[in-house]
This record gives structure tokens, C-alpha cells and sequence, in this order.
């Protein structure tokens, strides 16, 4: 394996990376764009951004837990990242009596900052794997190559997998399976919760102002990782120090100007930039709105009861967060695919790429193949859907489901009783988290609507054999909404999970009749096993040849259009990212002007005392009404700048990704992108894409000047 040096700079007619677009890989920011970042207002060296050998910008980003990214701060393992990347963590600390969430938490030295689950991750290098991958699959079917890949990937990543040092590899797969990278990571597992702001500043604006500009949310919070005395990963442990990182960010309170450069490091989770005609049409007529209105049901019932009682809220609060933010999103997202005609676009290039590949075998029957594909799995894809985003979006279902495995082991006599025990003691172990979570009046609203909402909406023929049947032979008819209220009812007072007196005699003597006969798991595991039955298999067919077209239709592009390959990203896939643009202000729609910033005057303007979205902590009123903006204040605006806006191509995983001045400084956290191009994992938009970050400067005045914190100002390293 060779250190990557990688050659694929591509831009081609509808592909091309237009304007500000492009999700750049780190190593190749030399060969690809250096030179217009330059232009843009980029002053550092290529080196600056990368360096295999020397520390660079890149040292100072990690992945932050799951699924956001970090950057460091401090030569003390500082980490400033996103209120909802850290939502998790706060929470976990929270109790009614010290509700964090709520009310905000700092650490004045290190001794009081909160042990978290967390983890983040830093990349140690990167290599080309390409040849290792081809090599191992050659001369392969495709069926059989999706097979063995990932053999062929753990082949790859032990060679470099290192427990002590907390080295491991993933390999990616880039272009739909035309090159393959391997990132090595180093893990961190001692993480520490050092400051958030109240939940009313974090999530100020709540979904109302989700996916929109303008924009006064807090969204950031700050933690620190640990390491042991000689800078190895470890666990938890009191005897760890603060990291000392190989590169940190200094952090500008000098401000900015509309138009001024703006770069972007992070981890994207996934776009889809190359989806063909198809898969945009599933998308808009089938996925998005099943998935909207699903979710909609789901909140619906959840708000009800969190806004009743503070502990419903804390107990709830992160999952309602997380269905609640792509809600949004895919509901935008059909809107801007449908408004922009992208699907209609597609089809004109796939068009003139059929007619180049007529005559040449590798590529002539791609979209004859896509048109089967799509036409096989579609009649099924709205009921995948509904179970996914319907049925196991009660949490009582969901964990019912989850004992189908433990069903298979009862039913086999020859199931060894010691694997019994240890199934039956995990379970416990689940049931005790999944109860600690479970809010009985919501979940019991959302299992009646689910179940009459698969009834109606689903093609009958598609339905669990005998569920419904059984259902109205007991409740009523399938016409009524109190039937299905009832049968919930019904589930709810009768079922193990719920009820320890049950859940002790079951686990004392397991057996598959027992679990067969409880109602919850009726019901989620009919649903389970007819789609494992029916309907698994094709979606595996679906996604497996959809995969084999992607890469051979991709290859033919690049083909098709030799002359005017340039550059050429790669779609999102989690793996470390650049994208440059400007901070800049815009014009959505016809008389309407959108500025670069947000100020405090904007808070101000949509406090509502005792509103769930937009009331505010007392001392921040007084604060701002008394304009206490101390060092913090932008001098060109006269006021304290909240938010900002600027052109960079982001996507989710990109949440906390620092926003960088051409002078390699942190000016602000990116956290969301706007309503008017939600479209932008398939479809970039370079007139109204805009990236909505949170100002440092704000920050850094709600640490300080609301927080008290001052010894977190003091150690960071300020650019005036």
C-alpha cells in the first residue's frame, strides 16, 4: 500500500463542481483548487491545509462523537463543536435537580468538568487502496464481489490496526466503487463535558427556525479530550491529562466583511450527487412524503407530553431533536428537487450519456437496466418505509421487534441454555435503558397511528397474514380510529415489557410460546418477519444492482468525457472533507434581501416569555438590552453578531465543522444549511446554497459574559 497520490480531477457537464460547490478531498487541495482558494482569499500554504509529515489545520479536526465534527481550540485538547452534536452528552449529565439542558453548565477549572460515553477521533493519514481492493475482487461477479468486500476491506485496516495507540482504518469507497481509501484514525476515549449554553440559547428558535435564515441559535457547546501522561489514548480515569494536540485553531474576534473567504474542514455524511432520474422520482412521489408524514405523527404526540412536564422534556428531548431535524429537511428537500426540475435535468443528461453509449456494450443497456430495477422494487419501497419510519418508530415496537433473535433461539431445541442466559440478561439490560426512555402516553398515541396508518396506506396484499384480521375480530372495524386506540390500550396494559411482575416470570422460564403470546411482540415481530420473508431480499437485489450500474454508469462518464476532465469530488461519505466559498449575503426570492449576519437585536426581537421555542434566560435579556458586548462587539454593525451565512458546500456530519478566515483562524461554527436549497444532497445549488453558522464571537461572549467562564476565554489563543 502506497501513501495516496491520487490523479482523479474531474469535471464533466452536469457534474461539474460549479461555483463554491465541492466536497474536496484534503491531500489533493494542491493538484485541484489551491489556486482558486487564492483567489478567493486564501493566504496559507498548501502545506497549512495538509501535510502528511508536518502538523496542518488537519490535526485540528476530529470526528466528534457518532456522527458530527470537532476542532481544537487550545493547546489543552479545548473542542468547541455544535449544542445538538453535544445534545446526547448534556443530557446523559442532566437531572431534574441539575438540569444542564435547561439551564447550561460550565466548568471553572478542570477538576468540575463531566465524564461523557463520548468519543472523537483524529485523522492520522491517508492511503490509497485502491489496487489492494481491485486486486482482491478480480475476475469476480458483481453478487460475489459485494460478497467478499468486506473481507477485503478487514484484510486492509488490521494491517494498520493498532489497540494501544488506538490506530484503526476505514476504507471508503470513492466515484460508486472506482477507488477506494483508507483513512487511519486515532480514538480517544476519555472525553469531558466543559461548558454549554442554556438549551433556550442552544436550540434557540427550536424547528421553527430549523433549516432557515435568518438565524439567532447558540449552537455550540465545549469539551475537552483526555489522554494518559505520554499522550496515549485511554479510558476514563483521573490520573489522564488534557491532550497536548499536534494543532489547534487561534480564534478571530476581529470579524468579517460580506465577501470575505471562508473555509470549511469536516466530515460530510453522505450526498448523493450522481443519483440518476430514478432514484430522484422514488424519492420525491414515495420516500420523502411517507417519511414527512410519519414523523409528523411522531412529533405531534411527543410535543404534547414534553410540553406538560419538564422531566418528559429531558427524557424525551434528544430523540424528539433528531427525528424532528430531518423531518424538515426531506419535506424542503422534495419541495427545492421539484421546484429546480432536477429530476427533468437528469433525464436530459442521461439522455445524450445513452446515446454516446450506444454501440459500446459496456455501457449501451445502463439505463434500460436502471428503468427494471427501479420498476421491480417500487411497489414495495412505500411499505419498507412505513415499517422503518412507522412501525418501529413506536419505541414499544421497536424493542419488541428486537426480540425476534431471541425467538429464533427458543425455537430451536438445540440452542445451548447458556446462550439462552446470556440472551435473556441482555435483554433485561436493554429493557431497563429502553424503559428509562419510554414516555407511556405518547408511545401508546403513536402505536394506534401507526397501525391504522400501515392499514390504509399500505397495499393490503403487503400486510402481515392475519394481523388486521385478528385485530377487528377483537377491536371492531378497521374504519374507526377507536379501534385502533382501543387495540393500542389493549397492548399497552397487557404486555411484558411494560410490566415487571410479567417480565420476571418470563425471564425465569423463557419460552417462545410465552413471547409469542405477548401482544407488543404480536404485533412488531408480524411485521418484521413479513418483510424479512417477502420483502428483504428484493430491496438486497434493489441496492446491489443499483450499486453495479452506479459504478459502471460513473466510469462511462468519465469516459464519455475525456477533454473535459478538470476535477471531480468525490460524494460524501464521512471521511474528511474541505470545501472553500465566501461569506455571503443573498436574494431568495424576489424582493427579499437576505444579510450576511444576524445580530442581538434579532434575539431580541423574537424573545417570547414563556415560549416553548423563543423565551430566554433573564440574565441574557438584561445583558443584551444593556448592550454588554464587551470584546465581543462587531464595530461595523454596532452590535453583537449571533450568526452568519456563507457559500460552503456542507452537508450532515459537517455539524461543528470550524468556519476558517483566509488566515487559518476560527470565525465560527457551521450548524445548519438554508430551507431555499435543501436539495443539496443530490443537487447544488450556487445562488441560494448557503451554510448557517454560529459566530464565534457569540460564543465566546455567551461563555464569558453569560457564563462566567472566563477561564475558558483565557485559554484560547485570541486574534484581535
Amino acid at each position: 500500500m502506497k501513501k495516496i497520490f491520487l490523479a482523479v480531477v474531474l469535471s464533466i457537464t452536469l457534474f461539474k463542481a460549479s461555483a463554491d460547490e465541492g466536497m474536496w478531498l484534503p491531500m489533493l487541495l494542491g493538484e485541484q483548487v489551491y489556486a482558486d482558494m487564492v483567489k478567493r482569499g486564501l493566504k496559507l500554504s498548501k502545506e497549512q491545509l495538509y501535510s502528511i509529515n508536518k502538523s496542518s489545520i488537519k490535526d485540528a479536526i476530529l470526528i466528534f462523537g457518532g456522527g458530527c465534527t470537532g476542532e481544537i481550540v487550545s493547546d489543552q485538547g479545548l473542542i468547541f463543536t455544535n449544542h445538538h452534536c453535544g445534545y446526547s452528552a448534556i443530557a446523559g449529565a442532566s437531572t431534574v435537580e441539575h438540569n444542564y439542558l435547561q439551564d447550561g453548565f460550565y466548568a471553572y477549572n478542570m477538576s468540575q468538568e463531566i465524564k461523557s460515553t463520548l468519543t472523537v477521533q483524529f485523522l492520522d493519514r491517508i492511503v490509497d487502496v485502491t489496487k489492494d481492493v481491485e486486486d482482491a475482487v478480480k475476475g469476480l461477479s458483481w453478487d460475489d464481489r459485494i460478497k467478499k468486500i468486506p473481507e477485503v476491506y478487514k484484510a486492509i485496516t488490521d494491517k494498520v490496526a493498532d489497540k494501544e495507540n488506538g490506530l484503526t482504518g476505514r476504507v471508503y469507497s470513492m466515484f460508486k466503487g472506482n477507488q477506494y481509501i483508507m483513512y487511519v484514525y486515532k480514538t480517544y476515549r476519555d472525553i469531558r463535558l466543559v461548558g454549554a449554553p442554556p438549551e433556550s440559547v442552544g436550540k434557540f428558535g427550536g424547528d421553527t427556525d430549523n433549516w432557515e435564515w435568518p438565524r439567532h441559535t447558540g449552537d455550540f457547546s465545549v469539551f475537552r479530550v483526555y489522554a494518559t501522561k505520554d499522550g496515549k489514548p485511554a479510558d476514563y480515569s483521573t490520573d489522564n491529562v488534557p491532550l497536548k494536540p499536534k494543532a489547534f485553531l487561534p480564534v478571530s474576534i476581529k470579524g468579517f466583511k460580506d465577501g470575505d473567504y471562508s473555509m470549511i474542514y469536516g466530515y460530510p455524511g453522505g450526498t448523493n450527487r450522481y443519483e440518476t432520474s430514478y432514484g430522484i422520482k422514488l424519492k420525491n412521489e414515495i420516500e420523502n412524503p411517507s417519511l414527512v408524514n410519519l414523523r409528523d405523527m411522531r412529533l405531534k404526540y411527543m410535543h404534547e407530553q414534553m410540553i406538560k412536564d419538564p422531566a418528559v422534556k429531558l427524557k424525551l428531548a434528544n430523540s424528539y431533536a433528531g427525528i424532528a431535524n430531518y423531518w424538515k429537511f426531506y419535506d424542503g428537500e422534495t419541495k427545492q428537487l421539484i421546484k429546480f426540475h432536477t429530476q427533468q435535468q437528469k433525464e436530459e443528461y442521461e439522455a445524450k450519456f445513452t446515446a454516446w453509449a450506444k454501440g459500446k456494450p459496456e455501457y449501451e443497456n445502463i439505463f434500460a437496466d436502471y428503468a427494471k430495477n427501479y420498476a421491480a422494487w417500487t411497489p414495495y419501497s412505500k411499505m419498507r418505509q412505513y415499517l422503518n419510519e412507522g412501525i418501529t418508530g413506536s419505541p414499544l415496537a421497536a424493542f419488541a421487534a428486537s426480540f425476534v433473535s431471541l425467538e429464533d433461539k427458543l425455537l430451536k431445541p438445540s440452542t445451548p441454555s447458556a446462550d439462552i442466559k446470556k440472551s435473556i440478561e441482555a435483554a433485561t439490560a436493554s429493557r431497563k435503558a429502553f424503559l428509562e426512555g419510554e414516555d407511556l402516553p405518547s408511545d401508546e398515541k403513536i402505536l394506534a397511528s401507526v397501525a391504522m396508518m400501515f392499514y390504509n396506506d399500505i397495499d393490503k396484499n403487503q400486510h402481515p397474514v392475519g394481523l388486521y384480521e385478528s385485530m377487528k375480530g377483537t377491536f371492531g372495524s378497521l374504519k374507526e380510529e377507536n379501534t385502533f386506540k382501543s387495540w393500542a390500550r389493549d397492548v399497552f396494559a397487557k404486555t411484558m415489557f411494560l410490566d415487571d411482575t410479567k417480565w420476571d416470570a418470563f425471564t425465569k422460564a423463557p419460552t417462545a410460546a410465552a413471547l409469542q403470546a405477548d401482544p407488543a411482540f404480536a404485533f412488531a415481530s408480524a411485521f418484521v418477519k413479513n418483510y424479512n420473508s417477502k420483502y428483504a431480499s428484493l430491496f438486497t437485489a434493489f441496492t446491489n444492482k443499483n450499486a453495479e450500474l452506479g459504478r459502471a454508469y460513473l466510469k462511462g462518464v468519465m469516459e464519455m468525457n475525456p477533454t473535459a476532465v478538470k476535477k471531480m469530488y468525490p460524494d460524501a461519505n464521512f471521511s474528511m472533507r474541505v470545501s472553500y466559498g465566501n461569506v455571503k449575503s443573498y436574494r431568495p426570492r424576489d424582493a427579499v434581501f437576505y444579510d450576511y449576519v444576524c445580530t442581538a437585536k434579532g434575539i431580541l426581537e423574537k424573545y417570547v416569555p414563556k415560549d416553548y421555542e423563543f423565551d430566554l434566560p433573564t440574565k441574557q435579556i438584561e445583558l443584551l438590552k444593556a448592550r454588554d458586548f464587551g470584546q465581543y462587539i462587531d464595530k461595523a454593525k454596532n452590535d453583537l453578531v449571533v450568526t452568519f451565512i456563507t457559500t460552503n458546500d456542507i452537508t450532515g456530519g459537517n455539524s461543528g465543522s470550524p468556519v476558517i478566515d483566509g488566515n487559518g483562524n476560527l470565525i465560527g461554527l457551521a450548524f445548519d444549511g438554508n430551507y431555499e436549497a435543501l436539495s443539496h444532497k443530490i443537487a447544488f445549488d450556487k445562488d441560494l446554497n448557503r451554510t448557517i453558522c454560529v459566530d464565534v464571537r457569540y460564543v465566546l461572549w455567551c461563555i464569558d459574559k453569560l457564563g462566567g467562564a472566563s477561564n475558558i476565554i483565557k485559554e484560547l489563543k485570541l486574534v484581535r
